[in-house]
């Protein structure tokens, strides 16, 4: 996963109340979405929103680009799932 933002790649992730937020970079969107499964919302998905073929470079490299040629007007380029479990105490 890319590290930083592009403008042609976005990431959304659900607030618990059916709404959309969304972020330019993974380290952003994976930090909320962790903060949504802590709090009981798991699992929790992370969609990939690329709009252009440098985006999809950017995002993935090649693989993406050819993934995207395939579907440009897919809504949802990739989809992440984060899962956050309680192991319980540890002593």
């Amino acid at each position: 996963m890319a590290k930083h933002s592009h403008k042609d790649v976005e990431y959304a992730v659900e607030d618990g109340s059916g709404q959309e937020r969304i972020f330019k970079t993974p380290d952003e969107a994976a930090g909320f979405a962790v903060s949504m499964g802590m709090s009981g919302k798991s699992p929790v998905y992370i969609d990939v929103l690329i709009y252009s073929r440098a985006g999809a470079r950017h995002y993935g490299g090649d693989y993406a680009v050819e993934v995207y040629d395939e579907d440009p007007d897919a809504s949802v380029s990739d989809r992440i799932r984060i899962t956050a479990e309680s192991e319980g105490r540890v002593a």
